[in-house]
This record gives C-alpha cells, structure tokens and sequence, in this order.
C-alpha cells in the first residue's frame, strides 16, 4: 500500500539540520570524539601561530574567525554530517508513505573497521572487526521489495514475518512507480524501529501512522432498510491506489 505525501511533510520528517537523534548517532564512539578532538587541537596550534605572525586588521579578523571555527570542530563537525545526510535524501522530489509487511529477516556480519598490524614474525596483518546486523526484507502486494540493513539489538528478537511494517519511499517520478530509496522502517504493532541512521523524525513519522492507521479503520455503517444484510467484498478494491489516494 503506497500513499504519495506533499513535499512540506516530506521536509518535515526528513529536516534539513541534523535532529538530536542524528545528532547523537554522528557523534560516534569515543575514539570518534577524540580524533576529532585531535584536529580541533591541531587547529588551535595553527591559530596560536597565525595570530602572532600575521599583520593587517582584515588579515587577523579573518584568521580569529577561521580560527574559532576550526577549533569547535569537535563540536559542529556531527551536524554537519547530520545534514550531509539528510540532503542526500533530500534531493529526491516525490516521496510516499508505504505500508507492507515483513517478508523474512535474518542476521549477518558486516566489516566495520580494518586494522593494520603486525604479528611476532614481522608479518603485516589485517584485523576486522564484524559487526552483527540484521536483515529485514519488506514487501507489499505491488510486488515491491526492499532490504533493509541495522545493527543487531536486543528488541529485534520481537521480529516475526508478517509483521506490517512502514517506511517512507522515495522517487524522482511523481508516480512512485520506481523507487529510489527508502527509510528507516517502522513495525507500529511493536513500537520498533529498524535502523541504523535515524532518518526520518519519529515523532512526526508516528502521528502519520496513527492517523493512517484511524483512516483506515473500519466504520461500521449505520442501520438502513435500503442496505442489505450481506455486504459484498471486493478483494480487488482492498488496496487503496496511488493515484486514487489524496496526499497525507
């Protein structure tokens, strides 16, 4: 089930400046923090340096301004990863809300940093560390079909095939009839996401599922002697389509 969503709510869920949850996923390890905390150092040194070399007021305005910024480069440089990030799904101008369910899921291990060492003989070797993630492939009735990847954690265990689940897609055909990329993904029976970069804003991204989820709940229709006491399902008219749909 795939409903197109109006480009405001597009640039809501997905902002433009890193939220508090990008934030904190860009900040990184510890070993992050220091390299960064290494060059903001190194910046400083170069700073220190121009500031008693230099002449000129322009000159040194210009070097006090670069120099503050380098220097809270530990500070800014997680934000503008952040929204590096986000302008890569930015660009594209259509997006739709998809609803399907959970196709199969499975665990792998996936290279996430190369060491170079060296053993008792001398022998350069290479260390990798793996990390465990797991797999979920998502579908629905078109025929489409995705996976997505996230590092393994303790609430996967509440996976179960069939789940429904929902993302958000995105195109550059006003269509949606192909993809191009797709969300973090949202199972709202278990209140789970299954990411690893939060894109999406979950606050906003869970009321559109509440409210997707009140429109599509079925009204019991009010007693009429017109009506007849069997109604007649059409399985064919179960889904709504895309273009029969009004924007979220």
């Amino acid at each position: 089930m795939l409903v197109p969503i109006t480009r405001q709510t597009f640039e809501d869920l997905i902002p433009a400046v890193a939220t508090g949850e990008q934030y904190k996923y860009c900040w990184g390890k510890p070993r992050d923090f220091l390299k960064r905390l290494l060059v903001s150092a190194v910046c400083l040194a170069v700073w220190i340096f121009l500031e008693y070399n230099v002449e000129g007021d322009a000159l040194k305005i210009l070097v006090l301004i670069t120099g503050i910024i380098s220097c809270l480069y530990w500070l800014w440089m997680p934000v503008w990863e952040a929204s590096w990030r986000n302008a890569k799904y930015r660009k594209y101008p259509y997006a739709g809300f998809l609803q399907g369910e959970v196709i199969d899921f499975y665990i792998s291990e996936a290279v996430t940093e190369q060491q170079e060492s060296v053993n008792k003989r001398g022998e350069l070797i290479i260390i990798e560390n793996l990390e465990r993630r797991i797999n979920v492939e998502v579908g629905d009735e078109n025929g489409f079909a995705t996976l997505v990847q996230a590092p393994l954690n303790r609430n996967h265990k509440r996976l179960r095939r069939g789940q429904v689940v929902q993302m958000i897609v995105m195109s550059y055909l006003d269509d949606l009839s192909e993809i191009n990329e797709v969300s973090d993904i949202y199972i709202p029976s278990q209140n789970l996401w299954v990411s690893d970069y939060p894109y999406v804003r979950r606050d906003i991204f869970q009321e559109i599922s509440r409210r997707f989820q009140s429109r599509r709940s079925p009204k019991k229709p009010s007693p009429s002697p017109k009506t007849s006491a069997i109604e007649r399902y059409d399985p064919t008219n179960r889904y709504r389509q895309v273009d029969d749909d009004p924007e979220v």
